[in-house]
């Protein structure tokens, strides 16, 4: 198991980011769904928790089968989707509930809480996590990079300068000087219990995780004159409009269903699992590419170096250990994204 503390800080209230996040996913889901890949809502409606009150209960399936490495394209059938359950009793969130049915032992929760702060909350999750060993990573949506591919001049925040807020440009330390300001807290714990590839699996996961995050919250603030003026009602109908057109965007074109060319035994085709959602993105054009006069910490790697892979007679020939190798995906995707669906924000 690996936990991570992501803190992502924005210039906006916590109230304000309520509407803006919303809106950032919808819109973030229609534009990265097309001929069968996308993210399809299956289930939004209200929900009473008895101890966090009133919230929103979201189920989506992300199908995302080409936004997948070639590595793990190699042995995962050709139509799959993820199933992502959320719960938001905004401002704490649950996004708990991952499951895919060809990756055995994987897992991933997320716990979101925000602060209108600059993210110095060292003790803002379950006093029982406290000791949990965890990893704090704060995450700089206007100068850490993002894979070059996702890159939008119009979403470049260290030149993005929002007409109805006066709000930007963000200049280097922009989080000391910046007002308002707000922090997401983001508690990502990453397991995938396969000996010889829990390490290096876990690792990657939590880089494309970092990549969602970093790209939904960017769009969010690059599109706050889209939303500003919006109110609670006009964002739920906008979300509900986009989710129709999206749900019928990718049911135009079902994929048909087909296995790719190495065999799977039965039980890996069958077993339940989880697995994340990875971002939704469409590739920036090859003529564009990112400014270079200012450093960026590093992102995710395109891809994940693994061991050889094993035969299908070996794989068939430990398909009753629960030790047996399997394959990973992906920010996603992303979140994120959708993000990400903003990978649990909803």
């Amino acid at each position: 198991m690996l936990m991570k503390e992501y803190r992502i800080c924005m210039p906006l209230t916590v109230e304000e980011y309520r509407i803006g996040q919303l809106y950032m996913i919808s819109k973030h889901s229609h534009e990265q769904s097309d001929r069968g890949e996308g993210v399809e809502v299956v289930q939004n409606e209200p929900f009473e928790d008895p101890t966090h009150g009133s919230g929103q209960f979201t189920e989506k399936r992300v199908y995302l089968n080409s936004k997948l490495p070639s590595w793990a394209r190699a042995v995962v059938p050709k139509i799959f989707y993820v199933t992502e359950k959320a719960w938001n009793y905004y401002p704490y969130t649950i996004t708990g509930e991952y499951t895919c049915s060809f990756l055995p032992k994987f897992s991933i929760h997320i716990e979101t809480k925000y602060e209108d702060n600059k993210g110095c909350n060292d003790n803002i999750f379950d006093i029982e996590l406290k000791d949990q060993e965890r990893e704090v990573c704060f995450v700089d949506i206007a100068y850490d990079e993002i894979p070059e591919r996702y890159y939008k001049e119009s979403e470049d925040l260290r030149y993005f300068k929002s007409e109805k807020t006066s709000r930007g440009i963000l200049q280097e330390g922009w989080r000391d000087t910046e007002t308002p300001i707000m922090c997401s807290y983001k508690l990502v714990t990453v397991k995938f219990e396969v000996w010889g590839l829990q390490t290096r699996v876990e690792q990657f996961v939590h880089k494309v995780v970092r990549d969602v995050l970093l790209l939904g919250h960017r769009q969010a603030f690059a599109w706050v004159d889209e939303w500003i003026d919006m109110t609670m009602d006009e964002v739920r109908e906008f979300e509900r409009t986009i989710q129709e057109a999206t749900n019928q965007k990718i049911g135009m074109f079902p994929p048909s269903i087909s296995i790719s060319k190495t065999p799977l035994s039965s039980c890996t085709l069958t077993g339940p699992a989880s697995a994340p959602s990875t971002p939704m993105c469409t590739d920036a054009p090859e003529s564009l590419s990112v400014p270079k006069d200012r450093p960026r910490k590093k992102s995710a790697p395109e891809t994940l170096t693994l061991p050889d892979p094993v035969s299908s007679e070996a794989l068939q020939g430990t398909s009753s250990n629960p030790s047996s190798v399997s394959n990973h995906l992906q920010s996603s995707t992303p979140p994120s994204n959708s993000d990400l669906a903003e990978t649990g924000e909803e």
